[in-house]
């Protein structure tokens, strides 16, 4: 049984493409940034959206492999990506968004197919179980799509 994850997935589902409570979706916000204030940081030392972006997929990434209990081989190479360097010709945005919706879908997908018992489960490297895991996420999600949101405004 899986009635748990199953609201795990419909709160990803709306807050990332839905009508979530506080109003536009995820990835309508995200699909209202155009490419070319994406690279920049207001102020020179705050975050561009990119960056923030980027720092989204880390821990959307994060959360999937340990929910496919994939090993890390390298715990500290993954956490230096956390917030990485962003290069324009590796790190562009529509491939930013596009690897967010995959990663997503993924752990959607995976979700689908465990039990409830995962949510009790510890996580891998970590001292949390997987309910706060994906209590994080959505939050994270939620966080940091609100500060793209008003990098987005700053610069428009």
């Amino acid at each position: 049984m899986n009635q748990q994850i199953r609201q795990y997935i419909q709160r990803l589902e709306q807050t990332l493409q839905g009508d979530p409570w506080y109003g536009k979706s995820i990835y309508t916000l995200l699909g209202e940034v155009p490419e070319e204030i994406a690279f920049v940081q207001p102020g020179g030392r705050s975050h561009s959206a990119v960056e923030i972006l980027y720092h989204m997929l880390t821990w959307a990434e994060f959360t999937l492999n340990r929910v496919q209990k994939k090993p890390i081989d390298d715990l500290d190479a993954f956490e230096k990506l956390d917030w990485r360097v962003i290069e324009p010709a590796q790190h562009g945005w529509e491939e930013g968004m596009a690897a967010l919706t995959a990663t997503h879908q993924e752990l959607m997908a995976t979700l689908e197919m465990a039990d409830d018992s995962l949510l009790d489960e510890k996580v891998d490297y970590r001292d949390y179980n997987f309910r706060t895991l994906l209590d994080g996420l959505l939050t994270h999600n939620i966080y940091h799509v609100g500060q793209i949101a008003v990098v987005h405004k700053l610069l428009s």
